[in-house]
């Protein structure tokens, strides 16, 4: 869906792409019967899901615009209503010209504690209007927070909420969400609550001060097993915000403060007083639950302290919950994620072979074909051609001259394929002046050490997004093949790189 002034709905008149994320595109449009600017959000094309699967993601985007509806309040975005585009549903919405704080926080400096308090009350603001109406957010992070440029915070995406009277559309074993901002209750397979979100709005208010998320791990599996066990690392720019984060991560959900006091918490903070030294002795949990509230002015080995009691009741808590969650953790489905991406699913690669026995590939799939190149054999698209050849690497590209699949070999394969993935990042760095890792992760393939990564970059004309991932085992040969195609086209291209990726093998040539 590139066609700019194209009319949807024989109506909404489409004049400029402002927003893509995991599950749609998000257009500034003008409405041609009211003659206001609005935003429109699409579902991108999914030619690969059945047609049941396509079925659910079309329900979850009606459920988004009718929970989202229900919700009455200057925080959360306005749903003027949904019409439908060669049989998908589109939402048509208020249109807020603003950047998001994931956006914010890739292009600069983490937030000082004051402006991470006054971003806070509009979230929590938006959340107490959302639990009122019944209504779950499930997805609060930073991508979903909307800083306008008049001051006005707004909580949006409402794609995977829900609502106390609605069905669920995951199956057993499944979650949605973004890994990082998921409460330890939803990690465990436990229901959500009001409380849950409160937890993701603690993580994004981490973020914003600290610059990464509380529990940021290499994998999904780790960061899985981190939020349901370990301790919150030490948080270095808080300031008087500290104990109120710290209390919002609480791992029991009863242990956390209410909505109600977050917000007067933050109210505090943002005035310059401290959310932990304000007379109060403890914070009203979501079930009523008290929790003791931190105050600031305690010296380090106070500090030091409660968090070994903290950690000390979690592990007694958790020690059978840990490896549930880790074995949850296997099966998370990231429907909704920053930019179209996220930690990478541990499941995302083939199954490896038994020891002793040889790779077998999956069929080759339809519009493909395979070549012979460097000792390997692996597919590639109908119609592409070889457009760079060296002793190391072959290059083939589609007929733009935009979107190519390389596979490079190294020989022999070093102890570590990270230090080649760094120093592989370090000159793609001086050869653009804008690049922006997505992710770097160290992993597995076909039981040899690995590494994926991701990135953009500005070309002369127009942005571009990469994907890489390298393997082999140290003395052998290491693999490393890659994508890169417009951004704007990422999604119409990304499975290419997983077809080419899973089907190859070596020939031993």
């Amino acid at each position: 869906m590139t066609d700019e002034s194209r009319l949807v709905a024989g109506r909404y008149r489409l004049t400029e792409e402002i927003g893509r994320g995991g599950m749609g595109t998000v257009w500034r449009v003008q409405d041609e019967v009211l003659g206001r600017q609005v935003a429109l959000k699409r579902l991108h094309e999914r030619p690969r899901l059945s047609d049941g699967e396509l079925a659910t993601l079309y329900e979850r985007m009606r459920r988004e615009a009718r929970s989202a509806a229900r919700i009455v309040h200057p925080n959360v975005v306005v749903i003027h209503d949904v019409v439908d585009d060669g049989g998908q549903p589109c939402i048509v919405m208020e249109y807020v010209p603003a950047v998001t704080l994931g956006d914010l926080l890739k292009k600069g400096p983490a937030v000082p504690p004051q402006e991470a308090a006054r971003i806070g009350l509009g979230m929590v603001a938006a959340l107490r209007a959302a639990h009122a109406a019944g209504v779950l957010h499930r997805d609060v992070k930073p991508g979903n927070v909307m800083l306008g440029a008049d001051g006005r915070v707004v909580l949006t995406d409402f794609g995977i909420a829900m609502t106390a009277d609605a069905s669920p559309l995951t199956k057993t074993g499944e979650l949605v969400g973004s890994i990082h901002y998921m409460a330890p209750e939803r990690i465990r397979g436990r229901k959500p609550g009001p409380a849950s979100d409160l937890w993701a709005l603690g993580a994004t208010l981490y973020q914003a001060l600290e610059g990464r998320p509380p529990f940021d791990r290499p994998t999904a599996m780790e960061v899985a097993y981190a939020i349901a066990v370990d301790p919150l690392e030490p948080m270095q720019r808080a300031g008087a915000l500290q104990p109120l984060i710290e209390a919002l991560l609480a791992k029991d959900p009863d242990e956390r403060p209410s909505a109600e006091e977050t917000e007067r918490l933050l109210r505090t903070a943002r005035t310059g007083g401290s959310t932990g030294a304000t007379g109060v002795t403890g914070a009203t949990g979501a079930t009523g639950a008290t929790v003791p509230a931190a105050s600031p002015t305690m010296g380090n080995g106070t500090r030091q302290r409660r968090r070994q009691g903290r950690k000390r009741r979690v592990l007694l808590s958790t020690t059978v919950a840990a490896a549930a969650a880790a074995t949850t953790a296997l099966g998370v489905v990231y429907v909704m994620s920053d930019r179209g991406t996220g930690t990478p699913d541990p499941d995302a690669h083939q199954k490896p072979s038994a020891p002793g026995q040889p790779y077998t590939p999956p069929p080759l799939p339809a519009g493909f074909h395979r070549v012979n190149e460097l000792g390997a054999s692996f597919p590639v698209p109908d119609g592409w051609k070889a457009v760079n050849r060296s002793g190391e690497l072959v290059t083939y590209g589609d007929a733009s001259g935009r979107v190519g699949i390389t596979v490079k070999m190294f020989e022999p394969a070093g102890a570590n394929p990270m230090e080649h993935f760094t120093s592989m990042e370090a000159r793609t760095k001086s050869n653009y002046a804008v690049y922006w890792r997505v992710r770097m992760d160290q992993t597995a393939f076909r039981k040899q050490p690995a590494v994926v990564w991701e990135y953009t970059f500005k070309g002369r004309k127009r942005g571009y997004r990469a994907i890489e991932e390298g393997f082999g085992r140290e003395g052998g040969r290491e693999y490393d093949i890659s994508l890169s195609a417009p951004e704007a086209q990422w999604d119409t291209y990304r499975h290419l790189f997983d077809a080419c990726r899973d089907g190859l093998t070596t020939t031993g040539q």
